[in-house]
């Protein structure tokens, strides 16, 4: 059997490469790097301040790698380079990896890194009711989760970072898994789904196929950090892409983990409950689809 991280690692290089175009950009240096957000060495972020007199949006890039691998250096610079043209300040974020702490870990971090850059308004210079988040596969399914869940805003609490919001304005997730539960997901894309390690890796199964007769608290967690379990009504626009539709069922865990079908079955819910979802699909996309960059700068440029 294929090596599952490898396949994660090397499709998330291809969407990377594919977002960028082809386009040779240097990324600049970070306006300020390695900042901590959080305890952790992996609670680390990168800010880059945008050309602004007024406060201005800012989009957090959410890295891939089956949340076992990845890094924030994997910011696409085409990405980076048209946000900040725009007027539209980037972080791109750190997190604990599943090897290290299981869910919610991943996901959780990221929820803490928006309240953290929430908190850096007036420093950064930062508007808070304009935040966006941009994520690849298993970060394409953290920034969902942060788009569609309630805020996890704690009021009461002491630590003044935890009393921001995490609710975005706007998200685009390139290839995510918008559900994790065993049974649900290979009713939908088949057996090869359970053959990559990210969803037995992220509860701690011993074996690939363990998740076919899934303990109940591992399918309660499944459940709770799919984001197509948060769906509705006031939930922001998304865009979803994917490079291409393969073949079904999937015949292999790389094409199973990161399927087209998975958009598609979030949008059947969002249109149920009646919040914006638009499907890209790269290889069929025509110019009455908008891309990434230009669906988040129409969303992240309003007042």
């Amino acid at each position: 059997m294929n090596n599952p991280f490898i396949i994660t690692i090397a499709l998330a290089a291809l969407i990377t490469s594919a977002t960028a175009q082809s386009t040779k950009t240097t990324k600049p240096n970070a306006t300020f790097a390695n900042v901590s957000y959080g305890e952790h060495e992996r609670h680390v972020l990168d800010f880059w301040q945008a050309k602004s007199e007024a406060p201005a949006p800012l989009l957090i890039f959410i890295h891939g790698g089956g949340w076992h691998g990845g890094d924030k250096t994997d910011m696409p610079p085409k990405l980076l380079d048209t946000m900040l043209k725009r007027g539209v300040s980037v972080a791109s974020i750190n997190y604990r990896f599943t090897r290290m702490t299981l869910l919610p870990a991943p996901v959780h971090d990221a929820a803490r890194a928006v309240q953290f850059l929430r908190g850096k308004a007036d420093d950064w210079n930062l508007d808070p009711l304009r935040f966006g988040a941009y994520g690849i596969s298993a970060g394409a399914t953290s920034t969902l989760w942060l788009a569609y869940h309630d805020d996890l805003a704690d009021e009461d609490s002491a630590d003044p970072i935890a009393r921001m919001s995490t609710r975005l304005r706007v998200a685009v997730g390139l290839s995510p898994q918008t559900s994790l539960e065993p049974a649900i997901i290979t009713s939908w894309i088949g057996d090869q789904v359970l053959n990559h390690a990210m969803i037995a890796r992220s509860v701690g199964a011993k074996k690939l196929q363990d998740l076919k007769n899934p303990k109940p608290e591992w399918v309660k967690v499944l459940r709770e950090f799919s984001p197509i379990t948060h769906v509705s009504a006031g939930d922001p626009p998304v865009l979803i892409s994917n490079p291409k539709i393969d073949p079904l069922p999937a015949a292999s865990a790389g094409s199973a983990i990161h399927h087209a079908l998975f958009g598609m079955k979030l949008k059947e819910k969002t249109d149920v409950v009646g919040v914006t979802c638009i499907l890209r699909i790269e290889k069929t996309a025509d110019a009455s689809i908008s891309t990434p960059e230009s669906f988040l700068l129409k969303h992240l440029d309003g007042k």
